[in-house]
């Protein structure tokens, strides 16, 4: 006999399993159940006890062909019984062992299959129901998506994370009504145009004393934190993985299909066969010349109680069969392949939960007939706006602020400085830092400023570089006034965000980054008519002339910087505006002669034009026009000679000519008078002119990388000279002159053939050991005398 719990396996599943089971599936499993004690109840008794108990007839034998029990039947079993008792006993002549011979080939002959396998039939379709059931439980296809899903389910019900979620929402639900009042007198205060792009959030009337009182949920632990971002992934995988198909809608409806099939063809048998469950059966076998009868009238011991399981039997199968049906009517009157989370996103406030579709949908939908709260909790895991949260929450875990201390430091600019990069949002803990003056944050991908940045009332300096930043209109108004410097990295100018040219208090405005193929010939810039106050402006690009909102400064802008990434800057005369203009710096502009709008600008103090295609500066003339230009910058070009007409710049006082064409310097460069550092390093120079040695006020003199061989004596009439760089040269010997240079503090010497250095270095009283470039060899031939005053402290 096989005992029940053999059959355990088929009706319970996984306790987490239970989850995706509706109360139809519930109910149908407890119906199986009933119905398979019916079957075992009935195979037990099948085994346990005779299955039919027959006595012969003596009904005359020209009447064998008629039933001769139908009368007992008819007549009821009193009157039977009384028929009986005249042939019972002895005088029937037939022993045992053939009364059961009899019983054995009656029961087999006689007795109807449906009463004889009844029982059987009961436990071979209640197993069959309880495959259908359980099959997508077991199926590899679905069996692995369900585990997936319900050990997903499982950890986002439990997370803390979770109930955090949903607690800091509601808070500030219930804060958006007193806030929306303030946030729309406050706008419409200030005008159109000034809110910037896009701004959502809530704006309040004093920035300073913007504070957020974070809910009072448990704080989560760092181990906490990492194990629900790893649920945020392992829910963005399940969802692209199961999103793709329907196999599981498929095999549930496949599976609710033949079982409602199933339960239409056993009600049917069952009904039609029913009936021939007999307590009396005629049996009719030629067995007289065995036992001398031919005629028997049986008795099927079980055919009562058989009677009223069947009657059990059927009214489970009919109880099964409707819920099958009503499943099936769910299945195809709702659209199941489609979930929405409406009302999750009405309840809690997260409106960026997206909708899902195909079996992650079905399997939702489950979820809810068993409890919607599994869902509520789950839909936190899909959305964005949560997951940005906690990836804050373990930022400002990660980034105490004694951690973010440690990274302070001041800056070229002398303010103390913070600087971030790479991280993946912004730490609230920054913000704890009052005595940041400057904060840099590089490759930290959107940010969005939180009301907590009022509290750095220092903050002069703010550095993006490729990190869009969102600003509320609120903050906007805390650092109009406040912040002097910003610069903004990224890979299209249109990324700058709106509220930038809004501050007007900026002093410096350094921008990098590309201008759109259909802006790069227009330079469309915003508008910086709001800048007032700004005095630097730094633009790195690829515009093809200058951005005319640079008029928009033009009054009060005094340093410009365009970097051109090497594209060709045409349309200078704008330029002309800048009347106050002291620094100008035009690098990598594709310029092939000095822009003639230079010229007006006659507060011009330093010009830098780097990295040009410049071959002649026949221009530099009327650099007279310019009074106050003392910095030229002509470097990183392809100069091949310098004119005669750079004797009228007698103001000038630096002048770089590095990385040119040079092979001869004019004699007339000597009567620049003004003149204190001289770059002329990598050139084709063979030799200087002796007028140099008229430059007095000479202090910096670089002739390094060059093909020089010999040194004018007159060089060393330069008595002010505290740098001489004659690096890489072709120099054979150095003039004992050179102890004239009382001033000279560094002096280099390698990369020449040098022999022997003079004695008479000694003699220059500023220079020591660290400040002479040379061979060790040769610094070893000088006197032990002069390598001692050398290394004096």
């Amino acid at each position: 006999m096989i005992p029940v719990a053999e059959f355990k396996q088929f009706s319970e599943q996984q306790p987490a399993f239970k989850l995706l089971k509706p109360w139809w599936d519930v109910l149908a499993e407890y119906l199986t159940v009933a119905m398979l004690m019916i079957g075992v109840f009935g195979c037990t008794l099948q085994v346990t006890q005779d299955k039919i108990i027959c006595l012969p007839s003596h009904e005359p034998r020209e009447n064998l062909s008629e039933a001769p029990c139908q009368q007992l039947l008819l007549q009821g079993v009193p009157e039977q019984m009384e028929g009986l008792q005249e042939v019972s006993g002895l005088k029937n002549n037939l022993d045992l062992q053939q009364y059961s011979f009899i019983n054995q080939l009656c029961y087999e002959k006689a007795l109807h299959w449906y009463p004889k396998y009844f029982p059987y039939l009961v436990v071979i379709h209640t197993l069959i129901f309880m495959v259908c059931t359980s099959f997508w439980f077991k199926f590899p296809g679905t069996s692995s998506k369900i585990e997936h899903f319900t050990s997903i389910l499982g950890k986002c019900f439990d997370s803390p994370w979770t109930t955090r979620a949903l607690s800091e929402v509601s808070g500030e639900n219930r804060k958006g009504h007193a806030t929306g009042q303030a946030t729309a007198t406050v706008a419409a205060e200030a005008g159109p145009g000034k809110v910037g792009e896009g701004e959502t959030e809530k704006v309040l009337t004093e920035p300073e004393k913007v504070v957020t009182e974070p809910p009072a949920v448990t704080l989560l632990d760092k181990k906490e934190g990492e194990q629900a971002k790893a649920l945020f992934e392992k829910v963005k995988k399940f969802r692209v993985h199961v999103e793709e198909g329907d196999i599981l809608y498929t095999m549930y409806i496949r599976q609710m299909v033949l079982k409602v099939c199933k339960f239409f063809a056993i009600l049917v048998y069952n009904l039609i066969y029913v009936e021939k469950i007999s307590f009396v059966v005629a049996c009719t076998v030629e067995t007289s010349r065995f036992t001398g009868y031919a005629s028997f009238c049986c008795n099927h011991t079980k055919a009562h109680l058989f009677s009223k399981l069947a009657f059990c039997y059927i009214s489970f199968v009919c109880v099964y069969g409707i819920t099958c049906l009503y499943t099936l009517y769910w299945l195809f009157h709702r659209p199941l392949k489609e979930y929405s989370f409406r009302s999750v996103r009405e309840e809690t406030g997260m409106g960026d939960i997206p909708d899902v579709k195909n079996d992650f949908a079905f399997m939702l939908h489950l979820i809810d007939q068993y409890d919607p709260l599994y869902s509520k909790r789950f839909a936190v895991f899909l959305s964005e706006v949560s997951e940005s949260r906690l990836k804050q929450l373990n930022l400002n875990h990660e980034w105490t602020p004694e951690k973010l201390r440690q990274k302070l430091q001041h800056n070229t600019k002398g303010r103390l400085e913070l600087a971030l990069c790479m991280l993946p949002g912004l730490p609230d803990t920054v913000f704890e830092l009052r005595e940041v003056e400057a904060l840099r944050l590089e490759a930290i991908s959107d940010i969005t400023f939180p009301p907590g940045l009022s509290q750095l009332v220092h903050l002069q300096e703010l550095s993006l570089i490729h990190s869009p930043a969102r600003l509320p209109f609120s903050l906007q108004i805390f650092l109009r006034d406040r912040l002097k410097v910003i610069r903004i990295k990224c890979e299209e100018l249109r990324e700058v965000p709106l509220w930038v040219f809004g501050l007007r208090g900026l002093e410096e405005l350094h921008l990098e980054g590309l201008f759109p193929p259909e802006l790069a010939q227009a330079a469309t810039l915003e508008s910086l008519r709001e800048l007032k106050q700004l005095k630097v402006l730094s633009l790195w690009s690829n515009a093809g002339k200058v951005p005319a909102s640079v008029t928009d400064v033009a009054g009060h802008l005094q340093r410009l910087s365009l970097h051109n990434d090497g594209a060709r800057l045409l349309a200078l005369n704008s330029l002309k505006k800048l009347t106050v203009l002291r620094e100008l710096e035009l690098v990598a502009c594709g310029l092939e002669r000095i822009p003639h709008a230079v010229f007006s600008l006659g507060a011009l103090q330093e010009l830098d034009l780097k990295d040009n295609h410049l071959r002649s500066i026949e221009e530099i003339l009327s650099f007279q026009h310019c009074r106050k230009l003392i910095t030229l910058r002509l470097w990183h070009n392809q100069i091949a000679y310098v004119p005669e007409h750079v004797r009228k710049l007698r103001v000038l006082e630096q002048l770089y000519l590095s990385h040119n064409k040079l092979e001869a310097l004019p004699t007339q460069l000597g009567m620049c008078s003004g003149l204190r550092l001289l770059d002329v390093t990598h050139n084709g120079l063979h030799s200087l002119p002796p007028e140099l040695g008229l430059l007095q006020n000479l202090q910096h003199l670089a002739l390094s990388y060059n093909a020089l061989e010999t040194l004018p004596d007159e060089l060393f009439f330069c008595c002010k000279l505290r740098t001489l760089l004659l690096g890489y040269n072709q120099l054979t010997q150095l003039s004992p002159q050179v102890g004239a240079l009382r001033s000279l503090i560094r002096l280099e010497l390698k990369g020449n053939r040098l022999e022997a250095l003079p004695e008479e270095l000694g003699n220059c009283r500023g220079l020591k050991k660290a400040g002479l470039l040379v061979e060790n060899s040769l610094y070893e031939g000088l006197p032990a005398e002069v390598r001692e005053k050398m290394e004096e402290e």
